[in-house]
C-alpha cells in the first residue's frame, strides 16, 4: 500500500540533486557547478525539442543552454531561499523563457526573411533532433544492419509523434524526451497528477494506433 509519504517522496528531486543543493546552501562553490552540470543535458534536450526549426538557424541550442545555466547561477540564491517547486523544473521555466525570447527575435521579428533560408538539410537535421531514440538506445556494439533499424524506428517514432494532438504530444515529449514523471509533468501542464495521468494514457494509446499505421 502506498502512503501520502511515499507519494511524496516519489516526486522529489534525485538524492544526488539534494545533495548538491544541501553543499550549495553551505557555501560549497565545486557544489554550484555540479549541480548545474549535473542538468546541463536534460536542458539541452528540452531545447532541441522545443527550439523552433526556422529559429535554429540563426541561434545555437548550445548558446541557449549556456545562457540558462548562468541565469541560474546569478539566481541560485532566490531559488534556495524559496523552493517553490523541484529544482529540475525551476531550470525549465528558465529555459522555456529563453526560448520564447529567441523565438520573439528571430521567428516572429524576420520570419520572411528567415523561412528563405531553411534547407531541406537543416529541416531533416531538426527533425532528428526531436526524437533521437537511435542515439539513446542504439548500443555502440551495433551491427550495421541493427543500428538502421534503431533509426527506422526513431523515423515512426517521431513521424507518430507529429501527428499527435497538441495536449497529447506535449506529455509524450515531457515524459519521454524531458523524462519528467507524472507529477512533474503535471506542473508544468497545470494538471492534477490524475489527469495527467489520465492523458499520458490517452496519448499512449494514440501514439501506438499511429506506430502501426506509420510506413
Amino acid at each position: 500500500m502506498t502512503t501520502s509519504r511515499d507519494a511524496a517522496a516519489s516526486t522529489d528531486p534525485p538524492p544526488q540533486t539534494l545533495v548538491l543543493l544541501d553543499r550549495v546552501r553551505k557555501g560549497d562553490v565545486d557544489a554550484v557547478n555540479g549541480l548545474l552540470e549535473r542538468h546541463r543535458e536534460a536542458i539541452r534536450r528540452m531545447i532541441d525539442q522545443r527550439l523552433d526549426r526556422v529559429v535554429q538557424q540563426r541561434v545555437d541550442a548550445s548558446d541557449i543552454v549556456q545562457d540558462v545555466l548562468i541565469e541560474a547561477n546569478r539566481r541560485l540564491g532566490d531559488y534556495l531561499a524559496n523552493p517553490t517547486m523541484p529544482f529540475q523544473l525551476w531550470l525549465r521555466h528558465m529555459a522555456r523563457d529563453r526560448l520564447i525570447d529567441a523565438h520573439r527575435r528571430h521567428r516572429v521579428a524576420a520570419s520572411r526573411s528567415l523561412d528563405k533560408e531553411v534547407s531541406l538539410e537543416a529541416a531533416g537535421a531538426a527533425d532528428r533532433s526531436r526524437a533521437n531514440l537511435a542515439g539513446e538506445l542504439a548500443d555502440r556494439e551495433l551491427t550495421p544492419a541493427a543500428v538502421a533499424t534503431w533509426r527506422e524506428l526513431e523515423r515512426r517514432f517521431a513521424a507518430a509523434v507529429e501527428q499527435l494532438e497538441e495536449d497529447d504530444r506535449q506529455i509524450v515529449l515531457l515524459r519521454h524526451f524531458e523524462h519528467l514523471t507524472t507529477a512533474e509533468a503535471a506542473e508544468v501542464l497545470g494538471l492534477s497528477k490524475p489527469a495527467a495521468g489520465m492523458r499520458y494514457l490517452r496519448a499512449m494509446r494514440r501514439l501506438r494506433v499511429l506506430l502501426e499505421g506509420v510506413a
